[in-house]
């Protein structure tokens, strides 16, 4: 062999001399220190999501059950109104121009308690027929009234923050009869 390619050659790496038995016990026990210390947080992690995890659903359910005491409070007065109504409508001598007025007045502060929360009356007469908002029951001619427009609401309908609750019942204009639109020409 050539001398000179010998001394080019990478020698060759001694093994590694083996650790003492004392420092791989030290590495051990560190490493069972440190398996524990995550075992301790994770048991910890768990317990806290379990308890999380409890305290939604108990959250939740305290929601739920009181969520409606708002709209109930607002309602109380209207209960008294209408009772203190009845009550003056059993008396002898009741005026009954005077019962509608209070009756009227208890429908208003009714409806104004149930605005407050959201809810909105859908009462379209006149307007376009828009089947997303509106439930026709009929179609019925009309000279006043364009076509597909609503002439009549039979039922009023309601949303709630923008969400149909219950679509208004209406009678739908087919425009002017046959004989009004030769009429008209």
């Amino acid at each position: 062999m050539n001398p000179t390619a010998e001394s080019t050659a990478t020698p060759t790496p001694e093994p590694a001399a083996p650790a003492p038995a004392a420092d791989l016990a030290t590495q051990l026990a560190t490493a069972k220190k440190e398996a524990s210390d995550n075992y301790d947080r994770f048991m910890r992690t768990a317990a806290d999501l379990e308890n999380l995890r409890k305290r939604t659903l108990r959250e939740k359910e305290e929601l739920r059950l009181f969520s409606t005491s708002r709209v109930l409070e607002d309602l109380l007065p209207v209960m008294d109104n209408l009772a203190l109504g009845l009550s003056a409508a059993k008396q002898p001598n009741a005026d009954l121009k005077t019962l509608i007025g209070g009756v009227d007045m208890v429908l208003t502060q009714f409806k104004s308690a149930l605005g407050n929360h959201g809810l909105k009356e859908i009462h379209p007469a006149g307007q376009p027929f828009d089947p997303h908002q509106h439930e026709a029951l009929s179609h019925a001619p009309s000279a006043e009234v364009k076509e597909e427009h609503v002439l009549n609401v039979i039922r009023t309908g309601y949303s709630l923050n923008a969400r149909l609750l219950r679509p208004a019942s209406v009678i739908v204009s087919s425009g002017p009869t046959a004989a009004a639109k030769e009429t008209v020409i």
